[in-house]
């Protein structure tokens, strides 16, 4: 599936104006960034303590 172009996000955008109207745009606009930001905090606490630490980019000491 190929990705949105500008001509596509500006017709879900005058989607969005006409089914929510333009006074709950920045409302949704807030949800929308909270949803994002809960998701990337999760994905965050999801990874290894060891990955976090930086020691995953550390190679092994050859014998």
């Amino acid at each position: 599936m190929a990705g949105l172009g500008t001509t596509e996000l500006l017709i879900v955008l005058g989607i969005v104006v006409l089914i929510f109207g333009g006074r709950k745009l920045p409302e949704f606009g807030r949800a929308l960034r909270q949803f994002k930001d809960e998701v990337t905090k999760g994905d965050d606490e999801d990874k290894p303590a060891h990955l976090e630490a930086g020691e995953a980019d550390k190679k092994p000491e050859q014998g």
